[in-house]
Order: structure tokens, then C-alpha cells, then sequence
């Protein structure tokens, strides 16, 4: 019997390119993590250009030499695409397409690409499809031009990979029904989020750049048993599970979205209901990648992305440096919005009792004290005490039941409002 042979699918090879507007403004860091996200993606980074100017070519995004610059370096290396480190408009796509005669991708469609791969639930992969449409609605153009040369491959992948085919009325009105579906999600999960409210529950939100370590974290508290890469957006749908604090409460902690630079606006705008659960979170864990040469601009971009939604009034936080068990986090920048800072190691548990131990000092200070005595016969209301707050005294008199306890802020207002009743 002929052996087998199982070969694995040549990579397609990319040249990446930027726009340095200035000396030291990131670019040259931007363009790595671009190489980042196209190795996530499934290709390979094979060279780079950056074209100092200010402001990319309305036409070609390069200049014209810099553009025949690139074309020599396409053939030296032998590579299939290029990919740019900004958006490029449907003109720009198309005259690139035309004058390298590869496949030209930009930021936002390899983001795309990749969040259309790890979507796993029904409702992210409806997020993804609706800002996929949105993307090919502005591109259309450019992208038959560009994308017709060399069939699939990166950017082309997920629930949008056939869009291109269809005309702008079909995609309009697919983006109406995906935007009704969603709708009907949303409206969902604000139910479930009045139910967890009227429980009680103290909800604790996970956020911070991507590849920051929120998913190992996550596991390291909960035994969540998520999927924890080193790769960009390794995971893509939130997970909420239960952490039980060192006396014995328990608070509900959400994984979110990892945030990252030029985050495409069609991404913010899907993801908004997603994203929005650290808006409505009594408490924000901002993890950091204490690693990163980058920490300080990462950080910078997540409260941008958390002010943009609206995340940032009225929210304790904790500033988690994570990874501290690598070389070169002897010094950290500080995080300013924060009210605490800890310093741990996801993947090995250095730091997560002191983690939990600052989690429950932030739990306290949203409670109330409350006293009261309840008659034998609305002896039942005590459990919603037990079950939401800290029971500091029960005692048995002959009036009724005599508690003193530490609940929520909505506890207590529901228990005043039914003393205050039941005086009248």
C-alpha cells in the first residue's frame, strides 16, 4: 500500500508595511505586533517597509517610489501579499493590487480574519459576520481587485467569506437581520444582568491589552478550563465563572475581548454589548503584561477603549501586573486610574492569594451595614442576607430575630424600603 504523505498548506508569505509620521511614534512597534497578528492569522511575516512622511497617499498609501521600492522587495523575497499597518480605503487597495500585482490586506481585515477563526459561540460569530459586512460594504471594490488574484487565505476566512459575491442590497439586508439577531441577544443578557443585580452578585471584570494573560488568569482563579495561548485573541467570547474569596464569599468573574491598537471601529461597534460588561461590573481587573517593552502604551489604549465605552466612571480598579516572573519587570509604570496594584504570575500562582485578598477588600467597601429585627414570620428574608451578604449576628429574642449584617448596596435598599412598609 502507498504511504500517506499529509503536507502541511504552504503559508503565504507577507511583506508588511507602515507609514512613520515621526521619529519614535511607535510605528516600528506597531509593525511587529502586526507580524503578530499575521502569524495568529496562519501566514508569515517575510519583510518590512516603513515610508517616513505625514500621511499616507491618498492613492497608494506609499509614494510612488516607495511603492516600486516595494515592488523589488515582493520579488527578492518571493512573497504573495503585503499588509498594511493602517486601513486602507477601497482606492487604496485597488491601486496597490494593480501596481505589485499581489494580494493587499490592511490591519482590520487580518483582525477580522483572525477573530472570525475563534469565534465559538453563536452570538460571536454573528458579531463577527456583521463587522466583516460592514468592512466589505466600504471595500467592496478593492477587495474583488485585490483578493481575486490570489483566491483565499488570510482575510478571507469566517462567516464572511463568501460576502464578496453578493451585491450591496443583499449585504444591507443581511446586516439588518444580523443587527435584529443580536438585538434579541442583548436583550437577554440585560435580563440576565437584572437577575445578577437584584441577586446581588458582585461581578468583577477582567480586561486588558491582548495576550496580557486575562485567560490564564482566569483558569488560575476559577478552574475555568478556558483555551490559554501565547497568540494574539486567542480567545474571542467571554467566559463568567465563580472565584471563592478567602472567607468563604463568592464573586462572579467575566473574561473579556482583549483590547489592542487601531482596534478596528466595525469590531468596537459589534462587540459593544460584549465589551460592555466591564461598563456594568463592580469591579475592573486590569491585567497588564508586566513583560511588555510596550506596557505603558498597552495600558494607554485599554482606558482608551474602556473611556470610549464608557467603563471608566464610577469604577474601582485593580492594576494586575501580570507575568512578573519574567526578566526585565523589576520596574513597572503606574497605572493612575487604579486604586490598587499587585504584582503576580498567572502561570505559576505567585501573587493570587494576595490578588483575592485585595478582590475582597474592594467587595467590603461596597457594602452596607444593616441591623434589624424581623418577626418569626418573615424569618425567610434572612436567607436573601446569607446568601448575598456577610450574617455578623443572629440572634433569637422573643420580639422576632435580631441580625446584624454587612449587603449589597441593592440589598440594602430593598431591606430599608420593607422595614420602612412595614412601620407604616
Amino acid at each position: 500500500m502507498a504511504e500517506l504523505i499529509v503536507t502541511e498548506e504552504a503559508k503565504e508569505r507577507v511583506v508588511l508595511i507602515g507609514i512613520q509620521q515621526r521619529e519614535r511614534d511607535g510605528s516600528e512597534e506597531s509593525l511587529t505586533e502586526l507580524g503578530e497578528l499575521l502569524k495568529t492569522a496562519g501566514a508569515e511575516p517575510v519583510g518590512r517597509l516603513l515610508q517616513p512622511r505625514e500621511a499616507p497617499d491618498s492613492g497608494t498609501y506609499f509614494g510612488k517610489g516607495k511603492v516600486e521600492e516595494l515592488r523589488e522587495l515582493l520579488l527578492s523575497l518571493e512573497a504573495d501579499a503585503v499588509a498594511a499597518d493602517d486601513e486602507l480605503s477601497p482606492a487604496q487597495m485597488k491601486n496597490l493590487s494593480e501596481a505589485l500585482g499581489v494580494k493587499i490586506m490592511d490591519r482590520t481585515m487580518i483582525i477580522l480574519d483572525i477573530f472570525a477563526q475563534h469565534a465559538v459561540t453563536a452570538e460571536g460569530k454573528l458579531q463577527v459576520e456583521l463587522a466583516q459586512l460592514h468592512y466589505t460594504q466600504a471595500h467592496l471594490l478593492g477587495m474583488h481587485s485585490s483578493l481575486s488574484r490570489l483566491g483565499g487565505g488570510v482575510g478571507t476566512r469566517g462567516p464572511g467569506e463568501q460576502k464578496l459575491e453578493l451585491d450591496r442590497r443583499a449585504i444591507r439586508a443581511r446586516i439588518s437581520f444580523l443587527r435584529d439577531k443580536l438585538g434579541e441577544l442583548k436583550r437577554h443578557r440585560e435580563v440576565s444582568r437584572a437577575q445578577r443585580e437584584k441577586s446581588g452578585s458582585y461581578i468583577v471584570a477582567l480586561v486588558g491589552y491582548t495576550n496580557a494573560g486575562k485567560s490564564t488568569l482566569l483558569n488560575r482563579l476559577t478552574d475555568a478550563g478556558i483555551l490559554a495561548e501565547n497568540k494574539l485573541f486567542a480567545t474571542l467570547d467571554p467566559t463568567t465563572r465563580k472565584l471563592a474569596l478567602p472567607g468563604g464569599e463568592e464573586v462572579l468573574v467575566t473574561d473579556t475581548v482583549g483590547f489592542i491598537r487601531k482596534l478596528p471601529h466595525q469590531l468596537i461597534e459589534a462587540f459593544h454589548s460584549t465589551l460592555e460588561e466591564a461598563r456594568y461590573a463592580d469591579l475592573i481587573l486590569h491585567v497588564v503584561d508586566a513583560s511588555s517593552p510596550e506596557a505603558d502604551t498597552q495600558m494607554a489604549v485599554v482606558y482608551e477603549t474602556l473611556r470610549e465605552l464608557k467603563a471608566l466612571e464610577d469604577h474601582s480598579i485593580i492594576a494586575v501586573y501580570n507575568k512578573t516572573d519574567l526578566p526585565g519587570t523589576e520596574t513597572l509604570p503606574k497605572d493612575i486610574h487604579a486604586a490598587a496594584s499587585v504584582r503576580i504570575s498567572a502561570a505559576t500562582g505567585e501573587g493570587i492569594a494576595a490578588l483575592k485578598e485585595l478582590i475582597s477588600a474592594e467587595k467590603k467597601k461596597s457594602r452596607r451595614a444593616f441591623e434589624a429585627l424581623f418577626p418569626y414570620a418573615a424569618a425567610g428574608r434572612i436567607q436573601s442576607i446569607r446568601r448575598q451578604g456577610k450574617l455578623l449576628e443572629e440572634r433569637y429574642e422573643p420580639e422576632g430575630i435580631y441580625v446584624r449584617a454587612e449587603v449589597p448596596a441593592a440589598l440594602y435598599e430593598q431591606l430599608m424600603q420593607e422595614q420602612q412598609s412595614q412601620s407604616n
